[in-house]
């Protein structure tokens, strides 16, 4: 997987520019669906990262890139993490790139690519 670049709003990857959130499951690269968790959206003034979301589990990382650090991870997805014997790791995005870029195996990755 080749992370050719990333700015505000917006992220390129292997050749594909994406102008929304991503979710990379298994080197798959899809939309990210955060209509579950606009529910929360006033709690936390930013809809965040729930439990309520299709979130990549079958892995033994799962990295969540926050934009510059708005995106809000909800505690119950750091409680199912543990559960799982997930490895969370919740940065920045663009230090999740470059987390990503060292080693993806057995890595999968939710990345905000605005705020």
């Amino acid at each position: 997987m080749r992370f050719e670049s990333f700015s505000f709003g917006s992220i390129r990857i292997d050749g594909i520019t994406y102008e929304h959130d991503v979710v990379i499951d298994h080197g798959e690269v899809r939309k990210r669906k955060k209509k579950p968790s606009q529910k929360f959206r006033d709690t936390f003034g930013h809809t965040p990262v729930s439990i309520e979301e299709q979130i990549p589990w079958q892995c033994r990382r799962l990295v969540i890139g926050t934009g510059t650090g708005a995106l809000p991870v909800m505690e119950q997805v750091e409680l199912e993490a543990q559960r799982r014997k997930v490895e969370l790791v919740i940065v920045p995005t663009i230090r999740a790139i470059e987390l990503l870029k060292q080693r993806s195996a057995n890595t999968n990755a939710i990345l905000h690519v605005t705020c």
